[in-house]
């Protein structure tokens, strides 16, 4: 039976696209690297199953994947949907970000991230996105 996570057989195109990374997957993994963003692990270039998520934190379940421009083709929204169907069959909760809100918005992108992976809090409702940042240890 195949493993259903890191499959052997998807190494070595891991790795590729670890090498050959996006400009935007480049950008977000400065942040989310080392544990730096709240504390939480992810890992780049995951394989669940027969598809590689950009970026994916084990503990939470929750792949984040970057799409450029290619992604809002109807094929390509289509591929999407399955792929993310079949992470949500796993248990896996998939979050989305054009590569254009990386570059325009960094900080807006990985607030809706901490609002994702922090817990409800009252003071966050009061006080905004400032705490959510404090809270994570500055976006």
């Amino acid at each position: 039976m195949k493993p259903l996570r890191n499959d052997p057989v998807l190494k070595q195109r891991r790795r590729e696209l670890r090498r050959d990374q996006t400009e935007a997957e480049k950008k977000l993994w400065t942040r989310l690297r080392n544990s730096q963003f709240c504390e939480v692990k992810f890992f780049r270039q995951y394989s669940v199953g027969p598809y590689i998520i950009d970026f994916y934190c084990p503990k939470l379940r929750l792949a984040i994947e970057l799409d450029g421009g290619q992604h809002a083709l109807d094929d390509n929204r289509q591929y999407d949907a399955e792929r993310s169907a079949y992470l949500n069959k796993q248990l896996i909760d998939v979050m989305r970000f054009w590569n254009h809100e990386i570059f325009s918005d960094l900080e807006a992108v990985l607030a809706k991230l901490a609002e994702r992976i922090t817990p409800p809090n009252p003071l966050l409702l009061q006080e905004g996105a400032r705490q959510t940042n404090e809270e994570c240890g500055s976006i």
